[in-house]
């Protein structure tokens, strides 16, 4: 089958791959640029463990080809961290214990970094809203929407 070539840029940096036609973005984020962050849960669309950001929208990788991100911009849970300083989403995802298995973490985090650069004050209701569409099957959610909300307030705090 023939190979697709596709230009975007992942986590601020320009990358280039070979894809089939067929192929979904998660699978070439995972397996042609080794970012092993975003997870497969479901491959159906209905979990979010597989959530990045796709032109500033949450998308789930799994549901997206490869060959459609071609001149995009691409966010994944490994473009968070400011080299060894942590995101304060995932710091106060420590700190609030909001996270146990992991498979859902990534997603959760992709999300919600998008919820707080659209909105920096959400309320509980909002955070609940628009995480919505990632399901965690170990924490329950209150340490989850805790979290977000105390990083949140934090980031507001940042000049």
């Amino acid at each position: 089958m023939t190979q697709i070539h596709v230009t975007a840029t992942v986590n601020g940096d320009p990358v280039e791959f070979l894809c089939d036609p067929r192929e979904t973005l998660l699978d070439v984020l995972r397996d042609r640029l080794g970012l092993t962050g975003t997870k497969e849960g479901c491959g159906t669309g209905d979990c979010g463990a597989c959530s990045v950001t796709l032109g500033g929208r949450v998308v789930c990788s799994c549901l997206v080809l490869g060959a459609e991100a071609d001149g995009a911009e691409i966010g994944t849970v490994e473009g968070m961290a400011d080299s060894e300083t942590l995101h304060p989403l995932q710091r106060k995802f420590i700190e609030h214990a909001a996270l146990q298995c992991g498979i859902c973490t990534p997603g959760i985090l992709v999300a919600a970094k998008n919820l707080l650069e659209r909105t920096p004050n959400p309320t509980e209701t909002e955070v609940r809203y628009w995480l919505a569409g990632n399901l965690c099957r170990c924490t329950g959610y209150d340490k989850i929407v805790q979290a977000v909300m105390d990083a949140a307030e934090e980031m507001r705090e940042i000049p």
